[in-house]
């Protein structure tokens, strides 16, 4: 009852990790009828290829079998030879064909998901031995689905085939009188037929069978709300802790730049919301800004630029323009040399007025 009511909340579609992690498990989508129609359509293809070629090398080996029994030796090194020799023979008149029919199953594989490297269904369960388990996989629904499948197979093909057999019936029957050579053409002509019609059946069902364990694949990849919550946590990190981080990354840039607020050279101020606090010395290229703020922590930085004698200077469009383009610890910009260097000059004059003797 739980793994159901689990199941039913699984109604998210799979994020990508989800889909990576179940590939690297080997948990891919898999339709053993693409599988068996790539092998017929590749043993078709092989046949009406090389059938020829393959009758004729046979046909050399019997016949050399027969012309020289007499001179075939019995005894054990001699017949050791001869099962050498066959095979050899064997290999080289079925080599190419087999050779076909097996990158064809391996295709049948690669079109479906790419190659996979995993040891986890090698690895010993006691499920696989269970025989509740087994009892349990015999009975379910896959399984009666899967046995429902083969007899609709078995039936479809079956019909195909005899559509296919049924006008050459009168040849079929005198196929007792032919020579071996009609024989086998014959032979070779009704077989095509066969395994032409049953891949082009077994096309349909191939794409069918795809589409139904594919659909399977993914419902079983599903997520509940909270597996996607714990996986999001895992791959991007808790959004508390992120968050508190931060909070830390920022109150200590903030008492970074309250402790550097004495060294500025000008507060440039928009009386109620901005402060940007600049420094600038002799032999600097142009001023830096080594604090900034708006709202609460901008009355902090004047509060402290008066502790400290610091000029601060009102210009709202400026304090808002330094704002929005200029970073700490960053050179103000091009366009506003003309402006900042206004103030800078003024503050200047203003110090040297205030240190010229006579002045109070």
């Amino acid at each position: 009852m739980a793994e159901e009511g689990s199941d039913a909340e699984k109604t998210e579609d799979p994020t990508q990790k989800r889909l990576d992690d179940a590939l690297e498990r080997g948990d891919v989508v898999k339709s053993q009828e693409v599988n068996t129609w790539f092998v017929i359509a590749g043993g078709t293809l092989a046949l009406s290829m090389f059938s020829g070629a393959m009758g004729t090398q046979l046909l050399e080996v019997c016949r050399g079998l027969i012309a020289n029994a007499h001179q075939i030796r019995t005894d054990g090194q001699g017949l050791v030879a001869l099962t050498y020799l066959l095979e050899m023979k064997l290999l080289a008149a079925l080599a190419l064909p087999f050779l076909i029919v097996s990158l064809a199953a391996i295709a049948g594989n690669m079109v479906q998901h790419r190659l996979v490297w995993s040891a986890e269904h090698l690895t010993p369960k006691l499920s696989k031995i269970s025989p509740m388990a087994g009892a349990k996989r015999l009975f379910s629904k896959q399984s009666m689905a899967n046995f429902l499948k083969g007899l609709l197979k078995l039936a479809i093909i079956g019909s195909v085939m005899m559509m296919v057999l049924w006008p050459q019936r009168r040849a079929l029957d005198a196929i007792v009188r032919l020579d071996p050579a009609a024989l086998m053409e014959l032979t070779k002509s009704v077989s095509l037929q066969l395994l032409g019609a049953v891949v082009a059946v077994l096309a349909i069902v191939a794409a069918g069978d795809y589409f139904f364990q594919y659909r399977q694949w993914f419902e079983k990849q599903k997520m509940s709300l909270q597996e996607i919550k714990e996986e999001y946590k895992q791959t991007e990190g808790d959004p508390h802790i992120k968050g508190k981080l931060r909070q830390l990354r920022q109150q200590r840039m903030r008492k970074r730049m309250m402790s550097a607020v004495p060294s500025a050279s000008v507060i440039i101020t928009n009386p109620t919301h901005y402060a940007v606090a600049l420094r600038y010395e002799n032999g600097m290229a142009t001023p830096v800004c080594v604090a900034k703020g708006i709202d609460t922590l901008a009355l902090k930085i004047r509060e402290i630029a008066r502790e400290h004698d610091v000029p601060v200077i009102e210009s709202p469009p400026l304090a808002r323009a330094l704002f929005a383009t200029v970073d700490i610890d960053e050179e103000i910009p091009v366009e506003h040399y003309q402006a900042v260097a206004e103030i800078i000059g003024y503050v200047m004059k203003l110090r040297r007025g205030l240190r010229a003797p006579g002045r109070t």
